[in-house]
């Protein structure tokens, strides 16, 4: 009942004029941050971060302009992942695998239809859950040291296994291909440099940005170039623009699955949509088994990763607000806004400052609402994108591309190594290697050796500390059982065919 008490006064915070307006501005700026690729939510809440300081808002009404772009980078990241195959960020690259073969069949209204909807429930379910399990669910995630975190990483690239049909072995390599572009860079630890060749411009090893649109972007343009004549249309609209009742009904099981599966990752601190995009999916993939269309179009290939996604933004809150510990990259740039007002996040801020706290968890239940009010509209006109000919739209997407990646170090050496990438990229889906494995792969290798560092720092070398909590156990267990099940799966089909 407390919690219901603060929450209505929350919302009294939430539904004043201004910070409607305010939720309304940062949920429509979000979901066209998140169209673009490469820019994601931490680069759109970055930006938005000093102009709110600087216009003077107050602390409550700051964090909820941040918190709708923070929501609205993530409805938005769907949009060029199902249209143009290019992920807004690396949480909407599960998106891609269904999406954009959907678009592709002309049912891109239906897949960006669902795919509000799932992000809409999904984040529901997780914002319900911050507001009834947020202290009890901060002091579990206490729990997860380096050690767990490392299993927890593991866990994560063996899920890999269940994100394409019977090709294990390519998806293992090219996880490995994306751990190693990880290790480029000066060693953390050491000060060694790593797989640099003398170049000054790796020493920071190569930005996210440059990788995601290299291997998606570049490689996409190359592929429309291949099919490409002379005023050809990209895709076919298709008639219908909104997923019906019955479409719906199918993937309801996946959304609700995912949303909690989404939430509960979301609260581990820097865990991410990333990961908890890649486990539902790969979850829903084996729960429908061979009556699946996983990767050729699947509806709940959709609704699975986008309702994970949001479900773990809105449950990245919970360590935030309730220990001080960002529970992702974006929260990380939203504590800053807190500590410009010289707010210590944790767990007195409940009690200190219960209108920015409660005001916050209100504007999440308005900032969704919001946010499907404007999607669902607007989906046909998304779909229109798809009018645009080729030889307008491939220079477009070349643009934006270039335009991300020089953005972020200004060199050129960026722009030459994202072509690079992009043609070794596009020879790597010819061989139909999955490049969501390779960019997952490298999202992960960072936090992977981060982890293992510090868990081999606490134990003085002692391999045993990775293993020893029975949180890390369960996670080893879980993973050895993944990467088994595909090999049985091989196996098995192998002596099917040898029967028939």
């Amino acid at each position: 009942m407390d919690a219901l008490n603060f929450l209505i006064q929350g919302f009294a915070v939430a539904t004043t004029p201004q910070n409607l307006i305010i939720a309304l501005v940062g949920a429509f700026i979000g979901t066209i941050v998140g169209m673009l690729p490469g820019l994601g939510p931490i680069n759109g809440v970055a930006i938005l971060l000093p102009i709110a300081y600087a216009m003077g808002l107050p602390p409550e009404s700051a964090l909820i302009l941040l918190a709708a772009v923070y929501l609205g980078c993530e409805y938005g990241g769907r949009i060029s992942a199902i249209l143009l195959n290019v992920p807004g960020d690396a949480a909407a690259i599960m998106s891609t695998l269904d999406g954009y073969p959907l678009a592709k069949q002309g049912k891109a209204g239906i897949a960006l239809s669902l795919s509000a909807l799932s992000s809409f429930i999904g984040s529901m379910i997780a914002i319900t859950g911050v507001v009834l399990f947020a202290p009890l669910l901060a002091n579990w995630a206490i729990s997860f040291g380096p050690a767990e975190y490392f299993a927890l990483m593991v866990f994560a690239l063996t899920c890999l296994s269940g994100l394409v049909g019977d090709a294990p072995l390519k998806t293992g390599i090219a996880a490995v291909i994306g751990l190693l572009l990880a290790t480029v860079g000066v060693d953390a630890v050491t000060g060694v440099y790593r797989f640099t060749f003398g170049s000054v411009n790796l020493s920071d090893g190569i930005a996210f940005t440059t990788i995601v649109i290299g291997f998606f972007s570049v490689s996409e343009i190359l592929i429309m170039l291949e099919k490409t004549s002379v005023g050809q249309k990209a895709l076919e609209q298709g008639k219908r623009g909104m997923v019906n009742v019955k479409e719906f009904m199918s993937a309801v099981g996946a959304i609700v699955r995912s949303g909690l599966t989404g939430f509960v990752v979301g609260v581990l601190p820097g865990a991410g949509a990333t990961i908890a995009s890649a486990m539902t999916y790969s979850n829903e993939r084996k729960i429908a088994g061979e009556s699946g269309k996983f990767g050729e179009g699947d509806l709940r290939g959709i609704a699975a990763p986008e309702a994970a996604n949001n479900a773990s933004a809105c449950g990245s809150f919970i360590p935030m607000l309730t220990l001080g510990v960002p529970g992702s990259g974006t929260t990380a740039v939203m504590m800053g806004a807190l500590t410009l007002y010289n707010i210590t996040p944790g767990p007195q801020l409940f009690a200190e400052q219960p209108d920015i706290v409660w005001g916050l968890i209100a504007s999440l239940f308005i900032g969704n609402v919001i946010l499907l009010a404007l999607n669902l509209p607007l989906v046909k006109f998304f779909a229109k994108l798809l009018d645009i000919p080729n030889y307008i739209l491939i220079p477009a997407i070349a643009a934006v591309s270039f335009v991300g990646v020089y953005s972020i170090h200004s060199t050129t050496f960026d722009l030459m190594l994202m072509i690079g990438l992009g043609i070794f990229g596009y020879f790597l889906r010819k061989l139909n290697f999955p490049l969501s494995a390779l960019i997952l792969g490298y999202v992960l290798g960072h936090l992977m050796e981060s982890n293992l560092r510090r868990a081999l720092s606490i134990s003085q070398g002692d391999l045993g500390i990775l293993w020893q909590s029975g949180i890390s156990m369960t996670l080893w267990v879980l993973a050895i059982i993944m990467v088994i099940l595909p090999i049985y799966r091989v196996i098995k089909g192998k002596k099917v065919k040898k029967i028939h």
